[in-house]
């Protein structure tokens, strides 16, 4: 009896300590935490020290119970309220909230669970075994036994929610797959268990938690925050309460969503394949990585683990896996065509394609009618947008006319077909910029100006041999050259998600950087359809190659940024639905 009165009283004091802790510093949501934590620190002591130990008496030992039950869930609401305005706690002071906490709720544990145990708490005094004859239990019926039901049901509905909450913080976390970026691994609606205790988590909006345990590999996969929102204070609240909210009505409320109410893609599982001191680069599909520990002079080695989960052609699925799929970004004659042109691309020679680039512009010049015209007229002929691969292709009759009727339009024509020739400047290691992504690039350019340079001059010979433009389309040569720039275009539009540059980028005097330490990089299985750490989710038009300056445009996200562990949720360790799959993450 002696030791249940020290830890109430024990449980009292630091519950007043908590409450103080918990006085407002600004006037907003935050300054609810003060009260709510005042008033569970006046139900301790009323029903721990007024009614159990002053009164000496078990006449309400239910609500006993119930106070010191809930007082965990009410001190951890006022942790979070108290940090859900704009006053940002520092680390220290959080630690000592949460050691205030753990230590609160250690003690309400055991006397709850221990000493008011209804096993044991009559053998703690004879006094409370006599009364407890005094108030049998009670025999409910009708409303009443309704009543009670109802309230016993929402009690151990909060409670266990509560439970949840605490679980899905700490131990584990069960989510669903919203997307097919992770196929073959992952199909929508799987069920994922992911063990978050290693993973280091933390206190709801506060930086103390279980310190990191685990070191990822390449090939784990994981489930991480969303590193393309944004991560302030004031998102970190919404996630919060939206996340319970999720929780309390089993998914059919979603309240974190972007500024167009579409619901945020928050979490994420994907798999990692960058490590800290490593440089990446990802060229036809293949991985390739340098390490920190092989110097500057370091090379470029491919990545043959990444061949084991990398998915670029769903068409190779057997059967059964097929039927699961929804989206097949490319069809099987895709793929061939993407396997011959990049083929074609790493074959293809750069003194000749130089040498016919110069002589289609000597053949434009002979039909050109066109007078010279000076720098700045040269300049402004075509945009950036006019540039843009998909727009070029498509005006390219107009395109073609233009040239041929204004003033510098063989000016133009001929810098846009040989600006590039003068390549060799930019070699190093035999690749053009020194790396296989800045060469194949170049070379992409290269092959799309041949085929705009070959159109164009034959519509100039066409319109030199007086052939109309109601012709033109039926015209083999420029419906085979047509023909390849579709393939040309395809193969451009999904550029992106088949490689990735130098990651992170060369210093300014051309020394390699390197993922930092506890940071990571990571993709989807599912390469043709994955927003993942190599894109951001806006696209902007860019030349495709930096070494020419009348480069060939088109729109690109790539933004590749490597993920802080902090973010990092925890590993994905089972996958248990649907039943037919059910096993480890390999």
């Amino acid at each position: 009896m002696k030791t249940l009165k020290k830890l109430i009283f024990a449980d009292i004091v630091l519950s007043i300590i908590y409450a103080a802790l918990c006085f407002p510093m600004q006037a907003d949501i935050s300054a609810v935490a003060f009260p709510l934590s005042v008033i569970t620190a006046a139900l301790v002591y009323f029903a721990g020290a007024y009614l159990l130990l002053r009164k000496n008496s078990i006449k309400h030992i239910t609500f006993v119970r119930k106070v010191f039950e809930y007082q965990t869930l009410l001190e951890m609401l006022s942790f979070i309220l108290g940090r859900s305005g704009k006053t940002e706690h520092p680390f220290a002071f959080d630690l000592v909230c949460i050691l205030l906490w753990i230590a609160i709720t250690v003690i309400s544990g055991i006397v709850v669970y221990h000493y008011l145990n209804p096993k044991r708490i009559f053998s703690l005094n004879e006094k409370w075994k006599e009364e407890s004859k005094l108030y049998p239990p009670k025999t409910y019926t009708g409303l009443s036994y309704a009543a009670l039901q109802l309230v016993e049901w929402i009690d151990a509905i909060v409670y266990c929610l509560f439970a949840v909450f605490i679980l899905n913080i700490f131990i584990f976390q069960l989510y669903v797959i919203p997307s097919e970026s992770m196929v073959p691994t992952f199909l929508i609606k799987d069920r994922v268990f992911v063990f978050k205790t290693v993973a280091g988590p933390k206190f709801p909006l506060s930086k103390v938690g279980i310190p990191y345990i685990n070191r990822y590999k390449r090939g784990n996969v994981i489930v991480l925050r969303n590193p393309h929102y944004k991560s302030d204070h004031a998102s970190e609240v919404k996630k919060i309460i939206s996340d319970y909210v999720s929780m309390i009505t089993l998914n059919h409320v979603i309240l974190d969503r972007d500024e167009n109410g579409e619901q945020k893609a928050d979490p994420l599982v994907k798999r990692i394949v960058g490590l800290p001191g490593e440089q990446l680069l990802m060229q036809d599909g293949h991985l390739y990585v340098r390490t920190k520990e092989s110097g500057p002079n370091g090379q470029f080695t491919l990545c043959q683990d990444e061949e084991k989960w990398a998915m670029w052609n769903l068409n190779s699925l057997d059967a059964a896996a097929k039927k699961k799929v929804r989206d097949f970004p490319l069809s099987a004659d895709d793929w061939q065509d993407v396997q011959k042109l990049e083929e074609e691309r790493r074959a293809l020679d750069l003194a000749k394609a130089a040498d016919e680039c110069k002589l289609l512009a000597l053949t434009f010049e002979k039909v050109a009618k066109g007078d010279d015209a000076s720098e700045s007229e040269i300049a402004e002929m075509f945009s950036q947008e006019d540039l843009f691969e998909y727009n070029f292709f498509s005006n390219i009759s107009m395109n073609a006319i233009k040239l041929l009727q204004e003033a510098g339009g063989a000016q133009w024509f001929t810098r846009f077909m040989t600006g590039w020739t003068d390549y060799g400047k930019y070699l190093k290691q035999g690749l053009v910029g020194g790396d296989l992504y800045s060469d194949a690039n170049f070379r992409l350019n290269v092959m799309i100006k041949l085929e705009c340079g070959k159109i164009i001059t034959r519509i100039a010979n066409l319109v030199a041999d007086g052939v109309s433009a109601s012709e033109w389309s039926s015209d083999d040569v420029i419906a085979k050259h047509m023909a390849y720039a579709q393939k040309l275009n395809a193969y451009l539009a999904r550029l992106d998600q088949r490689n990735m540059p130098v990651f992170p980028a060369n210093k300014s005097d051309g020394s390699p950087s390197y993922i930092p330490e506890n940071c990571y990089f990571m993709m989807g299985d599912n390469r043709y359809n994955s927003l993942d750490m190599r894109h951001s989710y806006d696209y902007k038009l860019i030349p495709i190659t930096k070494f020419d300056e009348l480069s060939i445009t088109y729109y690109s996200n790539m933004e590749p940024q490597f993920v802080n562990r902090s973010k990092i949720l925890g590993r994905a360790s089972l996958r248990i639905w649907p039943l037919n799959r059910f096993g480890l993450i390999k």
